[in-house]
């Protein structure tokens, strides 16, 4: 071998919980490419520091995830499009000029497993109700809108980023009080919860779930656990549902082709991995 081995790596803080560095390993090896990805615990006063250093360490790219999404975007020389609408990064490439380039392909992810995971849905048929108003939900309702869904239905314990998103994305958006959150799932087609509600060791999902129709598509963005309270319950109402794990793998294929220059299979074994 010759010249430097290519490393990535993910960038957050806590980051211990991350499954993605046994995902791209796990590529890394199915493959056969030299390389490898490394979880790094940073601090913000310490951010763009970091990103400035890495390429000099053999470094090709990194994921960005919580709290410094936002704040990488800011750093980045270079940004695409739909990160600018996002308003965050998850994924950075170092380029060989010594610039860094943002991208988000949270949003990407996200259709993705929606497509796999319920072939059947169809954005045109109907409205969609997004539980949440954070970053995670401005890439939902970006590929949504993209993806030609007529109408959504936004709803946020704090109504006011609710409304700051909608003003960001048009009048196809319209924002629900939190407590008529259960009153408007009957009328969507797609529902998605983007919130951290039903997770372990977080608030458990209490919006009122009886309005869920037969073959409504309900998708929850949390997967610790996989099955959350919400899917149980979609489940149960007979719901087409579609866990969050998908979101995470499917996101991460463009970045991973980008650094290491093979686009890489989402299928069982990599599903596997990342719950290793």
């Amino acid at each position: 071998m010759t010249g430097k081995i290519p490393l990535a790596g993910v960038i957050g803080s806590p980051i211990s919980h991350s499954k993605s560095p046994q995902l791209h390993r796990h590529w890394l090896k199915t493959y056969g490419l030299a390389g490898d990805y490394v979880p790094m615990d940073v601090a913000a006063q310490d951010l763009e520091t970091v990103l400035r250093t890495l390429p000099k360490a053999g470094f090709v790219g990194v994921n960005i995830t919580i709290p410094h999404k936002e704040a990488a975007l800011e750093i980045a020389d270079l940004v695409t499009d739909r990160a600018t609408l996002i308003g965050a990064a998850n994924t950075l490439i170092f380029r060989k000029d010594g610039n860094i380039h943002a991208d988000n392909t949270d949003g990407y992810g996200f259709l993705e497993n929606l497509k796999a995971g319920a072939p059947g849905w169809v954005p045109s048929a109907g409205p969609a109700t997004v539980l949440g108003a954070g970053g995670a939900a401005r890439a939902v309702v970006a590929s949504l809108l993209d993806a030609g869904v007529p109408e959504i239905l936004l709803t946020n314990r704090t109504r006011v980023r609710a409304e700051k998103l909608s003003e960001d994305f048009g009048n196809r958006v319209t924002v629900v009080d939190w407590v008529q959150a259960g009153n408007i799932l009957e009328e969507s087609t797609l529902v998605i919860n983007t919130t951290s509600l039903g997770m372990i060791g977080k608030q458990a999902m209490r919006v009122p779930l009886d309005g869920l129709r037969r073959g409504t598509v309900v998708t929850d963005l949390v997967y610790t656990p996989l099955r959350t309270d919400l899917l149980a319950v979609a489940e149960e109402a007979g719901c087409v549902t579609v866990d969050g794990l998908g979101m995470l793998l499917h996101q991460a294929v463009p970045a991973f082709e980008r650094w290491f220059g093979q686009r890489p299979d989402v299928d069982s074994a990599a599903r596997a991995a990342a719950l290793r």
